[in-house]
């Protein structure tokens, strides 16, 4: 019984891992660019430093730029996370934050491309 017991443990535990393991990037490469599970344009922010593990983006920003949120599984770069003032994580890409912009309606659309000359979509 104890064997049974714990053939079971153990298959809940490699279950567990490669569910964990298998679960998706919340961004992907498309035609070039960086988007989000929706399609959706993702931006980097100038006044962000590369690395810092900190978002230079708060407030009425945060409100324009949604944070693209990372998931709890394990990343390789050039993926990473930052952990945000309120203690949500956001992923970083070549170790700068990753935002969408609320203006862009459509999967595709880069309404925030060079907006204010700080932020940029995020290109290969």
């Amino acid at each position: 019984m104890k064997a049974v017991n714990l053939g079971i443990a153990c298959l809940s535990a490699l279950l567990a891992l490669s569910a964990h393991a298998a679960d998706p990037l919340p961004v992907k490469k498309m035609n070039g660019i960086l988007v989000d599970a929706h399609g959706m344009t993702v931006y980097t922010f100038d006044k962000d430093v590369a690395g810092s593990g900190k978002s230079a983006c708060a407030g009425q920003c945060a409100e324009n730029w949604p944070a693209v949120k990372a998931g709890d599984a394990p990343l390789s770069a050039p993926y990473s996370t930052v952990v945000r003032d309120d203690g949500t994580k956001q992923l970083a890409y070549h170790g700068k934050p990753l935002y969408t912009f609320v203006k862009d309606k459509k999967a595709g659309e880069r309404e925030g491309d060079k907006k204010m000359n700080v932020w940029h979509v995020v290109t290969d």
